[in-house]
C-alpha cells in the first residue's frame, strides 16, 4: 500500500511541474538573463571559495585556518553579495535597478531560490523601490444585492 501511495505521490508531484502558470494581464517583471548570469557566476565563485577555505575538503576542519565552517558561509555569503552587484553594473554597462540589485544579493544569501523570491516579493507588492511604480493589488468585485 505504502508503495502505491509513493508511486501516486510521484505522479501527481511531476504533473505539477509540467502545469503553465496562468499570468493575467502580464504583469510580472522578468529578470534579465544577464542578471541571472552574473549571480550564478558569482556564486559559483563564492563556492569555490568557500571549498578553497578548507582545502577542497568536504568535511570541515576548523583547525585547518582557523574559521569554522558558518563563519566561512558567512564571509563567502558577504563577498557575494558585495561583489554581485559590482560585477552586474560592468556587465549590463548601467547602474542597477534597486530590483536588480536586491534579487543578486538574495541569490547570494538563498543560493538556489532567494533571487527568485525576492522578484516574486516585488511583483506581489511586498518589497517595492523608489524607481519603479508600485504594484496595484487588485481589487475583488463584490456583486451588489
Amino acid at each position: 500500500m505504502n508503495r502505491k501511495f509513493v508511486i501516486f505521490a510521484a505522479i501527481v508531484a511531476a504533473f505539477a511541474f509540467v502545469a503553465q502558470s496562468a499570468e493575467a494581464g502580464g504583469h510580472r517583471k522578468r529578470v534579465d538573463k544577464r542578471i541571472t548570469a552574473t549571480a550564478i557566476g558569482v556564486g559559483a565563485a563564492s563556492t569555490a571559495a568557500y571549498f578553497a577555505l578548507n582545502d577542497w575538503r568536504w568535511t570541515w576542519d576548523a583547525s585547518r585556518h582557523g574559521i569554522s565552517a558558518a563563519g566561512a558561509y558567512g564571509v563567502t555569503t558577504l563577498g557575494c553579495a558585495a561583489v554581485s552587484p559590482m560585477v552586474a553594473t560592468v556587465v549590463m554597462k548601467r547602474p542597477l535597478k534597486y530590483r536588480e540589485a536586491h534579487i543578486l544579493i538574495g541569490s547570494c544569501v538563498l543560493p538556489i531560490v532567494g533571487g527568485w523570491l525576492v522578484n516574486e516579493a516585488y511583483n506581489a507588492g511586498v518589497l517595492w523601490a523608489p524607481d519603479e511604480k508600485p504594484v496595484k493589488k487588485a481589487r475583488k468585485r463584490y456583486a451588489k444585492k
